[in-house]
């Protein structure tokens, strides 16, 4: 089920935990993508935590927030770029993004085939998206008091298997949220020092949540009726004799 927006602007906007996360998480994603100047950046969730740095430097920058979360003006002070949608139906033309961030958009839907599948219409050639999951394994997926904790959190084995089957290459992972998901001030002020040492660890396991980029994957190129061609080749020849050789 998804969250209500209200409930995920007020986590990342008004609580001490959500602007922590908030930091975290858009640091990972920065060392994946530094940069997007000229090219469209959409973001489908509640994924406006993240689109801020490339909104002076993108050609286009998008924010689509699904029906069953509600959406927000977002940013504020300055025109409006979020848009409420349907999970299976964006209002995109096909193929016209090059880069695709998704936050609390695939964990919380009831329809995560129809989502990814609108992922991969969207992307135009050469295109990437950066998907951030609660990960199972992780102590923000057991505990309710955040976003994280509602829905189906994932393995980077099942993450990397789903976008398989919807025409997506992993490329690259990492995690996020080493720290607690505790608002006490010590787990707080040390939260970065467990951001920054937390890698080493595991980059599977000890994370709270999961970012993993992909490319899209065209679709392989068909022919109708040319395999069960190959495997029933035509016998227009049989039954003409070889003809043999005559001794010299």
């Amino acid at each position: 089920m998804h969250l209500d927006v209200v409930d995920l602007r007020n986590f990342y906007y008004r609580t001490s935990l959500g602007r922590a996360a908030q930091r975290a998480i858009r640091e990972q994603v920065l060392a994946l993508w530094p940069e997007a100047k000229g090219q469209t950046v959409l973001g489908f969730g509640f994924a406006v935590p993240l689109l801020r740095p490339y909104l002076a430097q993108a050609r286009r920058v998008i924010a689509l927030m699904p029906g069953q979360q509600g959406v927000m003006p977002w940013p504020a002070g300055a025109g409006n770029v979020s848009v409420l949608c349907e999970e299976g139906a964006w209002p995109l033309e096909t193929g016209h993004v090059d880069r695709l961030l998704v936050l609390h958009g695939l964990e919380t839907s009831e329809t995560p085939a129809a989502v990814l599948e609108e992922c991969w219409r969207v992307l135009g050639p050469g295109g990437r998206a950066i998907v951030i999951v609660p990960n199972r394994s992780g102590l923000w997926a057991r505990r309710d008091v955040t976003p994280f904790g509602v829905g189906s959190p994932y393995s980077l084995p099942q993450l990397e298997s789903q976008m398989k089957r919807h025409l997506f290459i992993p490329e690259r992972h990492r995690a996020a949220l080493y720290q607690p998901p505790s608002e006490r001030r010590f787990w707080l002020k040390t939260g970065p020092f467990w951001e920054r040492y937390g890698s080493r660890i595991s980059s599977r396991i000890a994370g709270g949540v999961l970012i993993a980029e992909f490319s899209k994957r065209p679709h392989a190129p068909t022919r109708p009726g040319l395999s069960e061609t190959v495997r029933n080749p035509l016998r227009a020849l049989d039954g003409i004799v070889k003809p043999e050789a005559k001794p010299v």
